[in-house]
């Protein structure tokens, strides 16, 4: 029997991991991440990509007090939304300040990176799985993440009677939380397509 699936990709966790395997993380990545995610017995009913658009602003540099503009486009997100049974959920990035590349050296503005910090997308994230419990609207639920903050979500599409899959991208994520792989009903490794 054919399952309904949604798809749900925290786009954090693929960049990262993209990134990890050398990959360009792009509209076409997520694209064939997502088509890779589906399994045989599986129908796609929609593919969600929770991710943050780039900061957009100018900001002090820690030492010299200068200024550091920071500019990007979100169009790629745009070419994720208008792509067959996809759908983007937006947070949006902070900026928190300036941490030394090195722990203890940090002597130029050049020896700092900047810190971001994602907002909204675990919410949207957890309200799209509660919604998908609540309404029905499919047999089982594939979350691409390794973030445990999720897991009292996975709990809930459990007990509403979704299956929920864990989705890792072989080899890069094998050792996603023993926290996490408890809270699913399968644990699905994927290769990179």
């Amino acid at each position: 029997m054919t399952k309904r699936l949604g798809l749900l990709i925290d786009g954090g966790c693929l960049r990262v991991w993209a990134r990890g395997a050398g990959r360009d993380y792009d509209a076409e990545l997520v694209e064939r991440v997502a088509k890779a995610c589906v399994a045989a017995d599986e129908e796609l009913f929609r593919a969600i990509l929770y991710e943050c658009p780039p900061f957009v602003g100018t900001v002090t540099l820690p030492i010299s007090g200068g200024s550091k503009e920071f500019s990007g486009s979100d169009r790629w997100l745009d070419d994720v939304a208008r792509r067959d049974f996809f759908a983007v959920r937006r947070g949006t990035l902070k900026f928190r300040g300036w941490e030394p590349k090195v722990a203890g050296v940090a002597a130029t503005d050049a020896d700092f990176k900047p810190n971001f910090e994602q907002k909204g997308v675990d919410m949207q994230l957890g309200l799209d799985i509660a919604s998908f419990s609540a309404n029905k609207a499919v047999d089982r639920i594939a979350v691409l993440t390794a973030d445990t903050d999720l897991i009292p979500a996975f709990q809930y599409a459990r007990q509403a009677g979704l299956q929920v899959v864990l989705i890792g991208l072989d080899p890069i994520s094998r050792k996603q939380s023993d926290e996490l792989t408890a809270q699913v009903d399968l644990h699905r490794l994927v290769r990179w397509p």
